[in-house]
């Protein structure tokens, strides 16, 4: 588990104020799943995703997604990650394949956590932030993330990545402001997949 409690400098949870709100949401719950859900809770509705209110700049590293309080559902993953591993609990990366436009291509990568619980192991988080038609919950063991894989070319990839992605952290780096990125979005086609990890046990339509 230690490879998934690291501090890197995307995921720089030993930034003092991501160690703060780390210490600030633990302290009012007693279990480390409790911490976990408010975790969760909080990035999920405390920090803006950017193509919903349109902001900028583009962030990556945890402590800029904090700082600016908006962030792409990768960059939200990565604050999520940091404020977990702050508090001393296993956090990983989750991918999924999804039309950009429910309709077919293009198509793009969606970032979010597997959270590693005492009690029953991994458990999938989507802190992407809820909208209409979008209600992603902690309900363990029951999963509820924002999306579903239905699609033929979309995929609901199973590894669980200690690190984010390289080459969704390049397109992250690439973009200073949403609608650049949003035009921009990171993608792995499926015959590609397995050379980047992401094709073992994963689920398709």
């Amino acid at each position: 588990m230690k490879e998934y409690l690291k501090a890197t400098k995307v995921i720089d949870w030993q930034h003092p104020e991501v160690i703060e709100l780390a210490k600030q949401i633990a302290s009012d719950h007693p279990t480390s799943t409790a911490i976990a859900k408010a975790c969760f809770e909080w990035v999920r509705d405390q920090i803006c995703h950017s193509v919903d209110y349109q902001m900028n700049p583009v962030t990556c590293r945890a402590s800029d997604v904090l700082k600016y309080k908006t962030g792409y559902c990768y960059a939200k993953s990565h604050l999520l990650a940091a404020l977990l591993r702050a508090n001393q609990i296993p956090t990983g990366f989750c991918y999924q394949r999804l039309s950009i436009d429910d309709q077919g291509a293009p198509y793009s990568l969606h970032g979010f956590n597997a959270i590693h619980l005492s009690k029953m192991g991994w458990y999938r988080v989507d802190a992407r932030g809820n909208k209409t038609g979008i209600n992603a919950q902690f309900t363990p063991p029951q999963e509820q993330l924002a999306y579903e894989v239905r699609l033929p070319e979309e995929a609901d990839f199973q590894t669980i990545f200690a690190e984010p992605l390289q080459v969704v952290i390049e397109a992250l780096q690439a973009q200073t402001k949403w609608d650049e990125m949003h035009r921009n979005l990171p993608d792995i086609c499926l015959n590609s997949a397995k050379e980047h990890g992401l094709m073992k046990d994963a689920k398709y339509v």
